[in-house]
């Protein structure tokens, strides 16, 4: 069955960087688009980033373009997500997401779900 495991998630402070890792297994990775997608305590979960299948095309939520950098490694089934510049409104869970078809950023879109990373920014 298709796996996708996050890990990386800590508590930091603000201004700190983070790496992220999502390793997927049980699926062609290098066929899928992936994606990041984050939920704060209380909010609905938001895009964060996608990244096409040959990594030629990435998009960003606003709120992190600039900050955040998401980029694969197919030969080791891995997506990251390099975070710099924490802020403590990125405090959330952080979801690894997997679609087959084109690079979205609509949740319903992505079929294939992490457990999630915890990420915590103090002020």
């Amino acid at each position: 069955q298709v796996q996708l495991v996050e890990s990386g998630g800590d508590l930091v402070q603000a201004g700190d960087s983070l790496r992220l890792s999502c390793t997927a297994s049980g699926l062609p990775f290098s066929s899928a688009t992936m994606a990041w997608f984050r939920q704060a305590p209380g909010k609905e979960r938001e895009f964060v980033a996608f990244i096409s299948r040959s990594s030629s095309s990435t998009d960003y939520a606003g709120s992190v373009k600039g900050r955040f950098t998401m980029s694969r490694d197919n030969a080791k089934n891995t997506v990251y997500l390099q975070m710099s510049s924490l802020k403590p409104e990125d405090t959330a869970v952080y979801y690894c997401a997997a679609r087959f078809g084109r690079p979205s950023g609509y949740i319903d879109g992505y079929a294939y779900w992490g457990q999630g990373t915890q990420v915590t920014v103090s002020s």
